[in-house]
């Protein structure tokens, strides 16, 4: 889930791996798998760095060897 902010300032979770398009328009308006399309203050750029930093520390988290743990033999 990254954190996001509506037009309105209310901040929002959008569970990223429904994201189907962003476009900017010139707000930004994100297209959902669902149908939904929700427009935020953040650019594109910053919610793909988002995506991106998610991912990353979600992918950190579940690799046995980063989290100091030793693989078995």
């Amino acid at each position: 889930m990254i954190k996001l902010t509506r037009l309105n300032h209310i901040p929002l979770l959008l569970n990223s791996d429904l994201i189907e398009l962003i476009d900017t328009t010139p707000d930004t308006v994100i297209s959902m798998t669902t149908g939904q399309k929700l427009m935020v203050l953040e650019t594109a750029d910053e919610i793909i760095e988002k995506i991106i930093k998610y991912r990353q520390n979600f992918a950190m988290a579940a690799h046995p060897a980063v989290r100091g743990s030793s693989l078995p033999e």
